[in-house]
């Protein structure tokens, strides 16, 4: 229920983040042949594309489909951080308190709607939830048990690996406890042995069988797969220091309420449940190491931090009621200014929307900066396979797609876009390659149609003169 109070107002928004219209559009696409990585482009691993083309197939367009199937992942996940909790020891309002902070702060870090960490949270959590009975599995020295839970938490991990690749690093601390405590049962070395190599390969199944099955699709498709998913992300430009430390330092606020009471849970935690607590702290240590290791401190990176903090904030929530009020007076605060600085601006995508498919009949529109979800709010075509608007248009991604950004740009310009979409000013420093060929083909031939608020900025919305008259 507090799942579903707290997301209501985002139900049928199609521009929550550009993220997630994104994947939507590829897996609204995919239904209809297109193949990712070749027909359009992007990092994300291909499970997550399926997820998003799975949920495609409900009734309507998409996008109360993906957000409704969000809500029960996010109330699932806080379900399982609720029973974590009690692993360590918490309180029942502890517990129940983390499971609700769970759900909160997914709001405060742009995680309100199909985040791939919504999604890949729950496999982690359950992951976690059974890891944290390993130190109670090596006290009674049931290696089988400890074998076939292995097992399961290292596939739940590697279908998490293909929504995500960061999840690689929790995956790797689950199936290392598992190993350390199947050792404290009695386990032998050839046992160890055996075990580390079957649960690596239960991990890394899912990525295997996406690596395998594109290899079957022939040289060019598994050329592009493998550049996609595991060599452009070494070639994204990096962000100026100054926006990494406000970033950081804007994550690291919202977050504090965790930090102290995962601090006070430490202190006051009782002998009987420190095996678990230790635990459960590697577990956050782990997914930490996640967050660091792209680079960027986007909010929404913070995401997979919430599951272990929560869980390691429980026993402190529970014991001590300053903690507790204190965390609830955090979160009304980031409730009240998230309610504030968020703005709506479905009204501005639906209007632009309605331009696109007005002209629909005289070719690709094309998105050059803004919302990807245009192309499916107005069932157009889409006139490049780098159709996620930052990766053309902003300096970020110059250089590290494999192509001219530039000389795409360029094509599809000769292509005499009816509708042309941007932003004014930019959500990020422009690719000025890009913007010299842009900016003086829309002033001599296109004229702006719309004009709408879009986050801090404008979306501008041009039609092709002749069109226009």
């Amino acid at each position: 229920m507090l799942a579903v109070a707290l997301r209501a107002h985002d139900f049928g928004n199609p521009v929550i983040h550009v993220d997630e219209q994104y994947y939507l559009l590829v897996g609204d696409r995919m239904l209809h042949g297109a193949l990712p990585y070749v027909d359009f482009w992007d990092r994300k691993p291909l499970g997550l594309f399926l997820l998003f083309a799975g949920m495609r197939l409900l009734p309507g367009d998409g996008v109360l489909a993906y957000q409704w199937t969000a809500t029960l992942f996010a109330a699932l996940t806080a379900g399982l951080i609720a029973l974590s909790a009690r692993r360590l020891g918490a309180r029942t309002i502890g517990a129940a308190a983390a499971g609700c902070a769970y759900l909160l702060w997914l709001g405060y870090l742009s995680g309100r709607g199909g985040q791939s960490p919504v999604f890949y949270n729950l496999f982690m959590a359950a992951a976690g939830w059974m890891t944290l009975r390993l130190p109670a599995l090596a006290q009674s020295r049931a290696r089988r048990a400890i074998l076939l839970q292995g097992a399961a938490v290292c596939l739940l991990a590697g279908l998490a690996i293909q929504t995500k690749y960061t999840p690689v690093v929790e995956g790797a601390f689950f199936g290392l406890a598992h190993l350390w405590y199947l050792h404290r049962a009695g386990a032998r070395p050839a046992l160890l042995g055996s075990a580390g190599l079957g649960w690596a390969l239960l991990g890394l199944a899912p990525t295997f069988a996406a690596i395998a099955w594109y290899h079957a699709q022939g040289p060019a498709a598994f050329a592009s797969f493998w550049f996609s998913n595991f060599a452009s992300v070494a070639l994204r430009r990096s962000y100026p220091a100054a926006k990494i430390v406000a970033r950081l330092a804007g994550t690291t606020a919202q977050l504090s309420p965790f930090l102290v009471c995962a601090a006070l849970s430490w202190r006051w935690q009782p002998a009987a449940y420190r095996a678990e607590l230790r635990v459960a702290l590697g577990w956050l240590a782990a997914a930490l190491v996640g967050f660091a290791m792209i680079g960027a401190f986007f909010d929404h990176y913070a995401l997979p931090l919430l599951v272990p903090f929560a869980i390691v904030a429980a026993p402190a929530l529970g014991r001590s009621r300053l903690a507790l009020g204190g965390s609830a007076v955090a979160a009304a605060v980031l409730f009240a200014v998230h309610a504030r600085i968020e703005p709506d601006d479905r009204a501005t995508a639906q209007a632009a929307a309605r331009i696109l498919a007005a002209h629909a009949g005289q070719g690709c529109p094309f998105v050059f900066a803004g919302d990807s979800v245009l192309y499916l709010l107005a069932h157009t075509c889409v006139p490049t396979a780098y159709a996620f608007p930052s990766t053309l248009a902003y300096e970020a991604e110059q250089g590290a797609t494999g192509i001219d950004e530039a000389a795409e740009v360029r094509r599809i310009m000769a292509t005499r876009p009816p509708v042309v979409v941007t932003m004014d000013p930019p959500l990020a420093a422009w690719n000025r390659q890009s913007l010299a060929v842009m900016a003086p083909l829309l002033a001599r031939d296109y004229a702006v149609a719309l004009r709408g608020p879009r986050e801090e900025s404008q979306l501008l919305v041009y039609v092709r003169r002749d069109l226009a008259r």
